[in-house]
């Protein structure tokens, strides 16, 4: 199978700077600067990025947390906490007296269930909500993909968006992720799923694990078989955090015969193409 080759460059470029910014937020020195700032809620993990004006990273933060569950908010007051605690340690950083507007994401398909929670919890952080998008097409402000799928494994589903010249015309979400890879580590090695979740993000012991990731492995291929049946998918794009597994693009590309690709640091790829879908207005 001949894989055609599809530029990460922008992407890889944007995350790295992100990382560094984390740890090393880059202050303006204008008098009234301008943030887009992007909130993923996800079901393992909080991440919060904040670009400026030329929308690049200026600062950003994450914080593994329980709040949502299967995608759905689960703790509404514990969710608003984290998030607002954050919102203040990153104002600080920046040294601005407020970071006003906000992006959030849903997974797909869930704006009706649960669309209106995430907002609230992003609302009642402080923001301004100025954008609510799905997860993969959030992601794919930062992959630009033109043509093919990009899947969302989070920490409780798996998202994707089909893309037709630039343009969404498909999207789906599924109730399989790192939770459930985390509940069959904790299975096979007879540990506690907090345990669990801790040995499976760390990536020495990835080698050592995947075989017994397989057969959620397994679901989630299906996952994405019976989403893109019917559409023109010549290429498969992979982000999350449960993305962050090595080698789960090569185990899906076997599964599926279809080229599977993912970004140096698939994790927060999503939060970033929240942020780059963030406005200077209330529109939600």
């Amino acid at each position: 199978m001949s894989k055609k080759r599809i530029n990460f460059d922008y992407c890889d470029q944007l995350v790295d700077k992100f990382e560094r910014v984390i740890e090393r937020p880059i202050k303006s020195k204008k008098k009234d600067p301008v943030y887009y700032t992007g909130v993923d809620l996800g079901t393992a993990c909080v991440v919060v990025a904040v670009l400026d004006e030329n929308f690049e990273p200026v600062a950003g933060a994450y914080k593994y947390a329980s709040v949502v569950r299967d995608g759905m908010v689960v703790d509404y007051v514990g969710a608003i906490h984290i998030v607002r605690e954050m919102k203040e340690q990153l104002e600080e950083k920046l040294g601005v007296e407020e970071l006003v507007y906000a992006a959030a994401a849903i997974p797909p398909g869930t704006e009706s269930v649960d669309g209106g929670a995430v907002a609230n919890v992003v609302r009642g952080a402080g923001f301004v909500v100025s954008n609510v998008l799905d997860e993969p097409t959030a992601a794919n402000q930062v992959l630009k993909i033109k043509d093919g799928a990009v899947v969302d494994i989070g920490g409780g589903t798996t998202g994707i968006s089909i893309f037709e010249d630039g343009k969404v015309v498909h999207i789906d979400d599924a109730p399989t992720g790192g939770t459930h890879f985390s509940l069959v580590l904790a299975g096979a090695y007879k540990m506690p799923f907090e345990e669990a979740e801790l040995y499976k993000r760390d990536e020495k012991n990835h080698r050592e694990i995947f075989p017994v990731m397989g057969p959620v492995i397994d679901k989630v291929a299906t996952i994405i078989r019976g989403q893109i049946e019917g559409w023109n998918v010549d290429s498969i794009s992979l982000v999350g955090g449960t993305a962050c597994l090595t080698g789960i693009e090569d185990a899906v590309e076997k599964r599926l015969g279809i080229p599977v690709y993912k970004p140096k640091n698939p994790m927060f790829v999503t939060p970033l193409g929240i942020a780059l879908s963030c406005k200077q207005e209330e529109r939600y």
